[in-house]
């Protein structure tokens, strides 16, 4: 029997573990303790932090594990990447998952190859910031180099508000410098992509549901994205540049960008699944189960990847405006084959957080239909029909 590694034991984790082991694989899944779902589903379990390479590798080599994957979150990216490498395993390189897992690298290669991105400055907390950014133009993005979920990244319309973002990027990175750079006015808008053997295999535009807070937050996506065939070809084209530019190979891609004057400027590009529904969009638009394909990329069996298909579906998380205990929880929505799937991440007597960040969700729900307009008239219609009440 052939074993999986998988990093992280979180909501976003279990569907990958759940699919490992319907393959007939068994399943590691490595996290800190806590009161994760993961835990209950795999065969086994691993207390490393996830960011502790030099341990998982150790553990990984006792353990001969034969693939070692994630799936939406970039914390454990690199620790994939060292196992890889040290074992030979399929999948993204220890370079390439330092450069996805710091945003100024990034940001560094993008420049230095071309990639269509925003003017950017690296900024230490010990430098003078005014005379750092002195030449990039208001409105500005803070941001952690090191983070993920939208976390320790802030926006600045003003020279009022910098001390603030700038105490959002401490309380949130381990390093000593952040990025700053220019906020790019446009369209923002997502894509799940591939790459496999040197080769991008497909890439999946999709429109994203954002909360507005400090920064904006996706809360949800659809599919599919309507762009002309030039911007479509031009998305692909940027997306290439960028992969390469950061020597991305043997993995999934979650991309953002923001369209502006009818051209994509890539935000930034994470070397594992998106988040928020992301894996099932792609497996409902085009008809597979996009976790299997990412656990054989792992294991080294040459997934295929058709597009045969274009199914339209739209998700949105479930989220709480308060801090309290959930003390009633009800999906009244009758049958409906288009109600793709309801989930609720918490039982009734549970804590829950008022929605900041994406891990402050409560559940999701994820619809689809025969065109768009169904798919997310569906989805507004589920949503209405389930009630949730925090105290």
């Amino acid at each position: 029997m052939k074993k999986l590694m998988i990093m992280g034991a979180g909501i976003y984790q279990v569907p990958l573990i759940r699919k490992a082991k319907d393959m007939g694989i068994y399943t590691i899944a490595v996290s800190i303790p806590g009161n994760y779902p993961g835990f209950a589903v795999a065969d086994e379990v691993c207390h490393i932090n996830t960011v502790d390479y030099e341990a998982v590798l150790k553990v990984a080599r006792e353990k001969q594990v034969d693939g070692i994957v994630t799936a939406g979150t970039d914390v454990a990216v690199i620790t994939i990447g060292k196992v890889c490498d040290e074992l030979g395993l399929k999948g993204l390189s220890f370079e390439a998952a330092k450069i996805a897992s710091d945003k100024m690298l990034m940001k560094e290669r993008y420049e230095a190859n071309g990639v269509r991105t925003a003017r950017f400055r690296k900024v230490r907390f010990d430098e003078d910031l005014q005379k750092a950014i002195e030449d990039l133009e208001y409105p500005l993005i803070f941001k952690a180099v090191d983070s993920s979920g939208s976390r320790g990244i802030t926006r600045v319309n003003t020279p009022d508000y910098i001390e603030t973002a700038v105490e959002a990027v401490k309380r949130t990175t381990r390093k000593d410098y952040y990025i700053v750079e220019e906020f790019i006015i446009g369209e923002e808008f997502g894509a799940q992509a591939f790459v496999y053997d040197g080769k991008l295999q497909f890439v999946l535009p999709h429109g994203d549901y954002v909360f507005v807070g400090d920064t904006g937050v996706p809360v949800g996506h659809f599919a599919p994205y309507e762009l002309s065939e030039e911007i479509l070809q031009d998305v692909y084209e940027q997306t290439e540049k960028a992969v390469k530019a950061m020597k991305l190979d043997n993995c999934a891609i979650n991309a953002d960008f923001i369209m502006k004057d009818n051209q994509t400027y890539v935000l930034e590009i994470g070397g594992r699944s998106g988040a928020t529904c992301l894996a099932e969009l792609v497996s409902i638009y085009y008809g597979y189960d996009y976790y299997e394909k990412i656990i054989q990329a792992a294991l080294g069996e040459a997934p295929e990847f058709p597009q045969d298909r274009a199914v339209p579906n739209a998700s949105k998380l479930l989220m709480s405006d308060r801090d309290g205990i959930i003390r009633s929880m009800a999906d009244n929505n009758e049958k409906n084959e288009n109600i793709y799937e309801v989930m609720f991440d918490y039982r009734v007597g549970e804590a829950v957080k008022k929605f900041h960040v994406g891990p402050n969700r409560i559940g999701h729900v994820i619809t689809k239909g025969n065109t768009l307009k169904e798919a997310t008239e569906t989805l507004e219609m589920a949503l209405k029909n389930i009630e949730i009440r925090v105290e």
